[in-house]
């Protein structure tokens, strides 16, 4: 007491008005970014202005007398308006804050799947998707994961597959693409590796800052197409996509649609699939010339006609056709866990309508058709046509969905029909009946579109 007797009031007031400032120095640091970030110097001053003003001085801007009330408490009125100026600023602060964390944005997070098979047409589909800036596109990176647990001696079975499959579409639709790193070989080094399957197919990839300068004397199995990029490395694709608003994979390994659904109930993801299909004869004529070595079996039976078609590989064109019809089926049923997030989609569809099946697609998976998408499918749909090779997804795609019809054999597309009918009248595609049916330009073997094929 005596110290404090001895110290003038003058300290006393001045440890007090430390007290109070330091208690509000937090607020003070907020108020200043807030004008710094939103730009508000011009905003304050006219605050500031107003507060300089006598109560009668903002009566008479305002137009009116000034009561008894206003001239006793015009500084508290200034005050009031600064707090609602202060409030004003929070609030735009708390949008920007939103809007960079993606919280706060109208527009949730997506996550496409799209789903097929080999020569559906899915790379020429996906591409709807990997021409949107928005967002990050992978182009089969379940490739990796094919390789080294299906084909491995002793590998998993194929529900064993399909759970793994399943497991890494979560994690990479949750922008852990280090998941990868488990199943590329060589082993990625440093979160760095040349051999991620055809990188150049997924734009998000080769953007910067994922395209890092090219390394001298790497060598790189799989390269951006249209630029020189070192090394993927992973840390920044995953950065990359963490930083676009949606996510969209493309994948011709997952065929059971039963086992996606702890996917699709995942609170985390927000996910629309959509099942891509083609009519089974069409798909054949195509893999006996992408694939050749793998069907020469089929060549030979529908050359010479000699040796008759094994019987497991008539089994494994059914098992394949059942495979993607009951998938279909179950997606068509709209159980809950699947309703409003499942979409049928033909090839032959998009290839007569490209533009009008895209405005579908994507508005069922919730996102903005943007100019890009539209101009390049524009200019990928009505290429020369000599100038499609069967990996290019620039084709004249009016003409090429039935240019199969004029050059499998009549025997082939039986077997096709045999093994595949009940898929293939799920789908809507006909039987032909004969070889001149088959070939008839006038007759067309595709019935019309269902609605009920967008749940």
């Amino acid at each position: 007491m005596e110290i404090r007797r001895a110290l003038p009031q003058e300290f006393w007031e001045l440890l007090h008005c430390l007290k109070m400032r330091s208690k509000y120095a937090v607020l003070l640091v907020f108020v200043i970014g807030l004008v710094i970030i939103e730009k508000e110097n011009n905003f304050i001053s006219r605050v500031s202005d107003k507060l300089k003003q006598s109560p009668q001085a903002l009566t008479e801007a305002n137009g009116t007398e000034a009561s008894p009330a206003l001239a006793e408490n015009g500084s508290l009125a200034s005050l009031q308006e600064l707090d609602a100026a202060f409030s004003q600023l929070r609030s735009r602060l708390r949008n920007v804050t939103l809007q960079l964390t993606g919280d706060g944005d109208p527009q949730p997070r997506r996550h496409v799947l799209l789903m097929a098979t080999t020569r559906t047409g899915s790379s020429f589909v996906g591409e709807f998707f990997n021409q949107q800036g928005s967002i990050f596109y992978l182009f089969e990176p379940l490739w990796h994961i094919e390789r080294m647990v299906t084909f491995e001696p002793g590998g998993a079975n194929a529900v064993g597959s399909a759970l793994v499959y399943r497991d890494v579409l979560k994690q990479l639709f949750l922008c852990d693409l280090y998941i990868l790193e488990s199943f590329i070989s060589p082993a990625p080094k440093g979160h760095l590796t040349p051999f991620m399957f055809r990188r150049g197919s997924s734009r998000s990839l080769c953007e910067e800052p994922v395209c890092t300068p090219s390394a001298k004397k790497v060598f790189e199995k799989y390269h951006c197409k249209n630029r020189h990029c070192g090394p993927l490395n992973i840390t920044l694709a995953a950065e990359a996509c963490r930083r676009k608003q949606h996510v969209a994979l493309k994948t011709v390994r997952i065929r059971q649609l039963e086992f996606l659904q702890p996917l699709v109930e995942d609170p985390r993801l927000d996910v629309r699939i959509i099942q891509l299909v083609r009519d089974p004869r069409a798909v054949l004529a195509s893999r006996m010339v992408a694939f050749s070595g793998k069907y020469e079996t089929w060549k030979k039976w529908a050359s010479e006609g000699e040796a008759p078609l094994r019987e497991e590989e008539v089994q494994r064109l059914r098992g394949n056709c059942e495979s993607i019809r009951l998938s279909a089926e179950l997606g068509l049923r709209r159980p809950g866990w699947l309703r409003g997030r499942y979409m049928l989609v033909r090839y032959e569809d998009v290839a007569q309508a490209p533009l009008q099946k895209a405005e579908e697609m994507y508005r069922f998976a919730g996102l903005p058709l943007t100019p890009q998408v539209e101009e390049w499918i524009s200019k990928n749909t009505q290429a020369p046509r000599d100038g499609s090779g069967i990996y290019s997804t620039r084709k004249n795609s009016s003409e090429q969905f039935e240019k199969w019809r004029f050059s499998i054999p009549f025997k082939l597309a039986q077997v096709v029909q045999d093994a595949c009918a009940p898929a293939m009248r799920l789908f809507g595609y006909k039987l032909a009946g004969s070889p001149a049916a088959l070939a008839n330009r006038s007759f067309s073997l595709l019935e019309e579109a269902q609605p009920s094929w967008v749940t």
